[in-house]
């Protein structure tokens, strides 16, 4: 009779064991992933809750790159001046009106200027002392040429024309940097506007004395079919952004409005109390309805084709170190779903990852979801 050796049969007894271990683990993780909420809500469709819920479809757009940024509108002194009168007088008419449109040449205000007076006055004494000086000098030259006149005489007559010809140069120029052609004196003195714009300030009243060294200049127009946005960037953000970017901006006056506008300058300079750098932006206004000192929220757009799926706030609730939303599966079925977020802004929040495009989003009523999925749990996984 032949023995068998013990491990001839505890061999096959181990595998055994070993098998049904296996598949008891196997077992035991699907009874886990099954026992673990497959975070699957069903609400009946006559569920007045229902109603309180609140879907969209997550549709790519572009990537937000900061937090909004508060800017002001200004002007754009490209196309701006401040004018002010460069001769004193007495104002007697203000033709031009705050809100008034003016092209080039069109008249301010008009002055009573001794002060012009004075210049054309000069003037007139200049030319008729060139006319003087150049008949003496013709004069003393045709002397000299025939040897009647000394050489001492006719030097002095040649410098007296330079003189004669300087002065009278300056008082011209004096004339033309008034813009004054009427050489014949009157006093009346007419401030045009230098450029084409609107007057967006007067600070002139009729009566009222005036001069170069005012403080406050008289009048200030400007084109306002473009504006300047300026910003304050902290010095961590400065790399998303650069010249040429493309940023939108709102304002209060018309908070459901985007207008578009572009990085124009970024400073060179970082505010060693603040930690920001100056950027200014181009703002196109061909309706005119932003103005300047308007306070406005900006944000700064990414690359038109990078894209992200942004969510607002109230569709994200955190569990733990997480954040969750819930998924619309269709026929009063709801999903609830971990998400990774990146920037998370004021009101809104950059996906990561967790949800494609087309599905669809519950964004009002996760948290009564979220409740609802916990009591269901509670109640082992009954539906509500």
């Amino acid at each position: 009779m032949k023995l068998h050796r013990p491990w001839q049969w505890l061999l096959p007894c181990a595998l055994a064991l070993a098998l049904a271990a296996c598949h008891g683990a196997d077992d035991e993780d699907r009874a886990e992933l099954s026992t673990n909420p497959q975070d699957i809500l069903q609400l009946p469709a006559d569920s007045p809750k229902v109603r309180r819920i609140r879907e969209a479809e997550a549709i790519p757009e572009q990537r937000p790159l900061l937090e909004p940024l508060t800017g002001k509108i200004t002007y754009d002194e490209t196309r701006t001046v401040r004018v002010s009168s460069p001769i004193a007088g007495r104002v007697t008419a203000i033709p031009a009106q705050p809100g008034a449109v003016v092209r080039v040449g069109t008249p301010l205000l008009e002055l009573d200027s001794p002060e012009l007076g004075q210049a054309q006055a000069e003037y007139a004494k200049a030319t008729a002392d060139l006319k003087l000086a150049e008949r003496d000098f013709e004069r003393l030259k045709s002397l000299y040429d025939n040897g009647i006149a000394p050489h001492k005489e006719f030097h002095q007559a040649e410098d007296a024309l330079e003189r004669a010809r300087s002065e009278a140069e300056r008082s011209r120029l004096r004339l033309a940097n008034l813009g004054v052609h009427e050489k014949r004196p009157d006093n009346h003195f007419t401030l045009k506007a230098p450029i084409a714009g609107v007057v967006t300030e007067r600070n002139v009243n009729p009566g009222m004395e005036v001069r170069p060294d005012l403080p406050t200049p008289l009048f200030v127009i400007s084109d306002l079919d473009r504006l300047w946005v300026l910003l304050d960037v902290f010095e961590k953000d400065l790399a998303v952004i650069h010249p040429g970017q493309d940023v939108k901006l709102t304002v209060p006056a018309y908070p459901d409005r985007w207008f578009p506008a572009r990085i124009d300058y970024i400073g060179k300079v970082v505010d060693e109390t603040t930690r920001t750098v100056k950027v200014r932006c181009l703002l196109p206004n061909p309706e005119g309805q932003l103005l300047p000192s308007m306070y406005a929220s900006v944000e700064v757009e990414s690359p038109p084709d990078d894209k992200a799926i942004v969510v607002p706030l109230t569709a994200l609730f955190t569990e733990g170190e997480s954040d969750w939303l819930f998924v619309s599966l269709g026929e009063g079925r709801y999903q609830k779903r971990e998400v990774r977020v990146g920037l998370r802004l004021k009101k809104e929040a950059v996906l990561l990852e967790g949800v494609q495009p087309g599905e669809r989003i519950v964004t009002d009523g996760a948290l009564l979801l979220r409740s609802e999925l916990d009591t269901a749990a509670g109640d082992g996984g009954k539906k509500p």
